[in-house]
């Protein structure tokens, strides 16, 4: 069951981390540039969930992606199967809560950077794609950098959003912040106590690499 739920989680914030990437770099980079009036709406959707209890977030998720909620029949429609208590239902909700720790550190990467230096590289001639990855990249590193970690390591520590989306079923639902909790009810405290002694010890390095990027960061500068 533990090593499953390990497996399971490692997977689970892999996926994550990488759809929100896919998604927050657009989302991120059209953030920092717009005036839009519905800027500070956006950006309050996207941080809803550092102030939103997970279980409120989890329950209309559950509601949203159940056989009754308009994911959860598309779902059946498609595929004849439900969104909740799936990996795929996981994904989803982990995706939505731990928008704001990625969409957050890309955006204030993008609004540090160098405008001139991108512009002259258009005004060169350079391709869309050339500009991202030889300038902004190397000068938004330090949001990169951040989002990835603060991306995974948030999903890894999720559990009431994906216990009412998932559920607990070994396997398939169960991460490590669910076993967690089945270990103690079951009074399995000395595995209970391994794997939270391994996600404080995960905790305190994704702490240590985080601080020590910022102070190498203000060393450069």
């Amino acid at each position: 069951m533990i090593w499953s739920a390990i497996e399971l989680t490692l997977k689970l914030a892999t996926v994550t981390t990488l759809l929100l990437l896919l998604i927050g770099i657009p989302l991120s980079w059209w953030l920092s540039h717009t005036r839009n009036k519905f800027k500070p709406a956006i950006e309050a959707l996207v941080a809803i969930p550092l102030v939103l209890p997970p279980t409120v977030l989890g329950f209309y998720l559950l509601i949203l992606l159940g056989s009754n909620g308009m994911l959860g029949q598309a779902s059946i429609y498609f595929q004849d199967q439900v969104l909740a208590f799936t990996f795929t239902g996981l994904v989803i909700a982990s995706v939505l809560y731990s928008m704001p720790f990625v969409i957050q550190p890309l955006q204030t990467a993008f609004e540090q950077l160098d405008e001139k230096t991108i512009e002259a590289a258009y005004i060169l001639g350079a391709y869309p794609l050339r500009v991202f990855l030889t300038i902004i990249m190397p000068q938004a590193k330090r949001g990169f950098l951040t989002a990835i970690i603060l991306g995974f390591s948030h999903t890894v520590g999720e559990f009431g959003v994906v216990l009412m989306v998932g559920g607990n079923i070994p396997g398939e639902t169960q991460v490590v912040s669910i076993a967690i909790y089945e270990l103690v009810e079951s009074l399995e405290y000395q595995k209970a106590h391994y794997l939270s002694a391994g996600l404080v010890l995960f905790s305190f390095m994704v702490l240590l690499v985080i601080f020590g990027i910022n102070a190498r960061s203000r060393r450069i500068k």
